[in-house]
This record gives structure tokens, C-alpha cells and sequence, in this order.
């Protein structure tokens, strides 16, 4: 609501309201980028950005589209399906290939970006004859192929997008203040901050090291019991960052800094893991994927940590041992250097593929 007031120049009530100031020249803070927001109208500023080998705010750069359209072999007049939406930058692409003939189907959990995703699409000219967004799981893809068919090609990008992390109302990362929330869908199932307020000891130590290989798991998960004995809930982003560099206090001071920072990105994965049910989403997803590709379709999936990577190298090599799968990728695809320089976000990506029998 507020960036709408911003790009009328006013508020509710009819008065002209000032754009928030900002200390020194470059705004930090996510509602002071009210230009990287608004990209139809300042598309300099997010060129800058881009340029620059940041993200804009609000917006989310595709990773190894090159590298997915090479294998995919889209052609006019197949249908496909992006598993996750997302911001649409895949989508996007896949939708020019088919040069307005064929169809594809975008799922996504998220309702917030998706409708976002949506309305941006159809700005586009991707209207309904030839695009179907439905706000659905990508383990239901059984549901989407009743309705649509096999698939010619599916590609699912398991990243959190970076719509989703800058934003710190959706409580992705330590290095916002906002609610420890990490649901893909906000208006389902428990957040991240009553996760940690109802699991125990065993349980959590065990979800810090299956889901993120975290080494300190047992000093923090000490800590975060420790804090809910003494009645101290961790609601916010800031709060989970103060308990794992509390965890970390006996490390050498010269070393504190950095290995904060790498277990409060594994410690916020771990957490966003659990409460979405990543794994079990995955593994479900993979043991529909044969059932939904036609004869020689294809599939490729992005991931982002070597827990999903293993379940889908695991996966693929089944399916093709047992015959489902004529072909399968023994080998990671990686982007490009020149990719990564671009944008950081890229490095941890890995791309694996399979080909229908």
C-alpha cells in the first residue's frame, strides 16, 4: 500500500506524503528503493543495479537460462511446465520460444509473488491461450498433467527467490530485521519462530545438520533451548542472528565475524527447510516426474545445496537404471564465470538434467 501512496505522491488521506529519507547517498533499506521497486518507471536505476552485479529490489535475475534453453529444445507448439514460478524470468523465456504457439503451466506456492509474477506475464502479452498460473505445490504435478497432458519439458528451480529474501517482511535472512517467519506461503503452516518455540533439543540439532551440514549445531541449538527456558522467545530475524553469534562466542575473536555469518545463512536454510517441508516436496516431485513426461521429454532442475542435489543425482540415476529415463546428466552443469561476476547469487547453482524414455 505504502509504494502505491509513493507513486501517486500521496497518502490515504488526499495529503502529499515525502518518500522516506535515507542517510548518505544510496538507500540501504528495502522501502527506501522505491525506484529499484518500481522498474517500469526508473528502468535506468535498475539497469545500474544489474551493472553493477547487484539484484534490484523486489525483482529476481535467472540463473543459467542459457544454459536450461540449450538443453530443453523448446519448440513451438510443445507444452511445458515451470514447477516454480518464481519471478517469472525462466518462464518468460520459455514463453518466446514457443513464438505464440503451445502452452505452458507456472505453479507456485507463494501467493503474494505469484499474483505479482502474474500481472507482469500477462503485461507482457502472455495471456491465458497460451500461459496458466496456478497457485499449487510443485508435488502436485500429477494435478497439473490431468488437466494438461504429459509434458514436453519441465524445469523446476528450487532457489528462494530473491524477491522473497530482500523483502524483510517474509524473513528469509539474517541480515534484515523482520519477522522470523521463512513460509513460502505466509498464510500457511508455522513459521520458522513457532518451529523453534514447540521442537525439541534432538530435533533441532538434527535439523541444523541434515538440512544445512551446520558444524555448530549442538553449541546453537544449546543456546536457543538455554533462551526458551529463560523465557525468551526468538520472533525476529535479529534475535535468531543474537543466538547463533552468542553460540559462537568461544571462537577465537579473529574468527567470530565470518563463521557467523556462514552458520546464520545455513541456520536461517535449515529453519526454511522445516517449515516449508522442502525435502519431502523434492523427493515427492521426483517420484512423480516420469508419470507426468511425454515419450522424450525432458527435465531440468536447478538447485542450490548439496541436500537437494543429492536427492535429485539419486533420483535421476534410479529412474534410469529401472528404464524411465533414456538419459540423465552424470556430470553438474555449472553457470558460467562470467555469470557469477554478474550476479553472486549464481555460485552455489547447480543444474542437473534427465530425458524421458
Amino acid at each position: 500500500m505504502e509504494q502505491n501512496n509513493f507513486s501517486q505522491g500521496q497518502n490515504p488521506e488526499g495529503k502529499h506524503k515525502r518518500r522516506p529519507r535515507y542517510s548518505g547517498t544510496h538507500p540501504k533499506k528495502y522501502s527506501e528503493k522505491y525506484k529499484e521497486l518500481q522498474p517500469e518507471k526508473y528502468a535506468d536505476t535498475v539497469s545500474k543495479v544489474i551493472q553493477k552485479g547487484g539484484t534490484p529490489a523486489g525483482m529476481h535475475i535467472s540463473i543459467c537460462v542459457n544454459e536450461i534453453l540449450e538443453f530443453l529444445q523448446i519448440k513451438p507448439g510443445q507444452i511445458g511446465l515451470d514447477a516454480t514460478l518464481g519471478y517469472g524470468g525462466h518462464t518468460r523465456k520459455m514463453l518466446e520460444c514457443l513464438q505464440g504457439q503451445g502452452h505452458i503451466y507456472g505453479l507456485d506456492v507463494d501467493p503474494i509473488e505469484s499474483a505479482k509474477t502474474t500481472e507482469r506475464l500477462r503485461g507482457l502479452g502472455f495471456g491465458e491461450d497460451i500461459l496458466t498460473v496456478r497457485l499449487q505445490n510443485f508435488a502436485d504435478i500429477d494435478l497439473a498433467a490431468a488437466d494438461a497432458g504429459k509434458f514436453d519439458f519441465i524445469l523446476a528451480d528450487l532457489g528462494v527467490s530473491s524477491m522473497q529474501i530482500d523483502n524483510p517482511e517474509r524473513g528469509f535472512t539474517y541480515k534484515s530485521e523482520g519477522p522470523l517467519d521463512l513460509r513460502m506461503n505466509p498464510l500457511k503452516g508455522k513459521s520458522a519462530a513457532e518451529r523453534l518455540q514447540e521442537v525439541d533439543r534432538e530435533e533441532l540439532e538434527g535439523m541444523l545438520v541434515e538440512n544445512s551440514d551446520e558444524p555448530y549445531a549442538a553449541e546453537i541449538t544449546k543456546v536457543i533451548m538455554n533462551w526458551r527456558r529463560r523465557g525468551k522467545k526468538i520472533e525476529t530475524t535479529t534475535q535468531l542472528k543474537e543466538a547463533v553469534e552468542e553460540a559462537l562466542r568461544f571462537l577465537p575473536e579473529a574468527e567470530q565475524k565470518e563463521a557467523v555469518k556462514k552458520s546464520c545463512a545455513r541456520t536461517f536454510q535449515a529453519l526454511r527447510i522445516d517449515v516449508n517441508n522442502e525435502f519431502e516436496v523434492l523427493y515427492t516431485f521426483l517420484e512423480k516426474l516420469p508419470t507426468v513426461l511425454k515419450p522424450g521429454g525432458r527435465v531440468a532442475i536447478l538447485t542450490f545445496h548439496s541436500g537437494e542435489d543429492r536427492l535429485v543425482k539419486k533420483s535421476f540415476k534410479h529412474f534410469f537404471d529401472i528404464g524411465e529415463y533414456q538419459d540423465y546428466a552424470r556430470e553438474i552443469i555449472r553457470p558460467s564465470a562470467e555469470e557469477c561476476a554478474r550476479n553472486s547469487r549464481a555460485k552455489s547453482t547447480k543444474m542437473r538434467w534427465a530425458i524421458k524414455a
